[in-house]
């Protein structure tokens, strides 16, 4: 009996923000992979090891969360005044599939990084040392994002001093700027799809819930945490635990996904798990994080939980971030009246692991409201870079 050889493709896996995931130049995978399809998934699904039905991904690179099973394709920019096209796959860990609907925002403080040091940035634009600008397009999402990475000697630096919460050492600090990030042509349409900042959300079944949804980085509907029973003080284990509240806040996600209009019927969000995204928010409390600092009540100015691939995170997903961000700088949102109900170019938020600053530039234009970027830090690091090893035939 003959089996499947295997084949080899260079790839480099990067940390950027509380995500890992498997980097490739587009020009380097397979060519049967280097269009979108079926045979581009079938090759990232068995790089990361899914579908798993252990949910362990062991035969694979990705990591058992959703903040690990990640892949990242990257390429020369085929957009005026850009350097690097960005594009994203959320690999499911036990279902067979890819979802490309929306950004990972974490990951995207490695962008620039690799693309300086894989030649995709113009070596012109790189400086001996300082800050080279990189310009993203977000082929997801169809937006602009802007990396500032550290450059020493000619050369990507990786570490420093900037600390993250849910990242272990420090590194250094890479600022990203999401421009416009309101996914204003996106499938859910205008930055508040239903036109208001606040609606009530009927779940059958399960309860009628106040909720503010945004398309903003990543499409997410944020509930009071009081109105689901909790304090916004929870880590991973109090609802990662709970299957029964899992099953829950994904019947609501759901039904926010159809009124946000990026599905048309419940159905089909089981094949669109990546977004919308789903959060709660709660008053500033004091609580232990999961490295067990101890986070105060004046650390914050509201509390954050949020879930990613039906699993409470264990930080905050970067694009969540922006909305978060986002509706915290627009007065009637249940985010802002949640952080205090005043105008505000910033916010710092608490979530499982510590605390994020992330700030946002909000206007009311024309009867409608508008952002122009959105703000924060994060920090990136090459962990491991040669070539990934798959079995042959998942190029047939």
């Amino acid at each position: 009996m003959s089996f499947a050889a295997q084949i080899k493709i260079p790839a480099t896996y990067m940390r950027g923000g509380t995500s890992k995931g498997v980097f490739f130049k587009l020009d380097n995978l397979p060519v049967e992979a280097q269009q979108p399809g079926r045979i581009r998934d079938q090759l990232l699904l068995r790089v990361i090891g899914s579908p798993d039905p252990y949910g362990k991904q062991i035969d694979g690179m990705g990591g058992a969360s959703s903040s690990t099973s990640k892949t990242v394709i990257l390429s020369k920019s085929q957009h005026a005044d850009h350097d690097v096209d960005y594009l994203f796959g959320q690999v499911s860990i036990d279902r067979p599939f890819v979802d490309w609907s929306g950004n990972c925002g974490n990951l995207t403080a490695a962008v620039g990084a690799f693309a300086i040091s894989n030649g995709l940035v113009d070596a012109e634009r790189i400086p001996e040392n300082g800050l080279c600008t990189v310009r993203i397009w977000q082929a997801n999402i169809q937006k602009t994002i802007i990396a500032h990475v550290p450059i020493q000697n000619g050369q990507v630096q990786e570490l420093g001093d900037f600390e993250l919460d849910g990242v272990t050492f420090p590194a250094a600090e890479v600022q990203i700027e999401f421009l416009d990030p309101a996914d204003d042509d996106a499938e859910g349409g205008s930055m508040f799809p239903t036109g208001n900042l606040v609606d009530t959300l009927e779940v059958p079944n399960i309860g009628s819930f106040e909720v503010t949804m945004i398309n903003a980085g990543i499409p997410t509907v944020f509930l009071n945490a009081g109105d689901l029973g909790y304090k916004g003080t929870e880590l991973q284990d109090h609802i990662n635990n709970d299957v029964a509240a899992l099953t829950k806040f994904e019947t609501i996600r759901a039904y926010a996904a159809k009124q946000m209009g990026l599905i048309q019927d419940i159905a089909e969000a089981v094949t669109r798990q990546h977004t919308p995204k789903i959060a709660f928010v709660a008053p500033p409390s004091s609580y232990t994080s999961s490295s067990g600092k101890t986070v105060t009540e004046s650390d914050t100015d509201i509390l954050v939980r949020a879930l990613s691939m039906g699993k409470l995170h264990h930080a905050m997903m970067g694009t969540a971030a922006v909305a978060i961000g986002t509706a915290a700088a627009i007065p009637g949102t249940l985010v802002n009246r949640v952080a205090g109900g005043v105008e505000r170019e910033a916010v710092r938020f608490g979530h499982p692991s510590g605390t994020l600053r992330v700030g946002a530039q909000a206007s009311f234009e024309n009867g409608e409201w508008k952002v122009k970027k959105a703000i924060m830090s994060r920090s990136a690091r090459v962990l491991m870079e040669g070539w990934v090893r798959v079995p042959e035939d998942v190029l047939v």
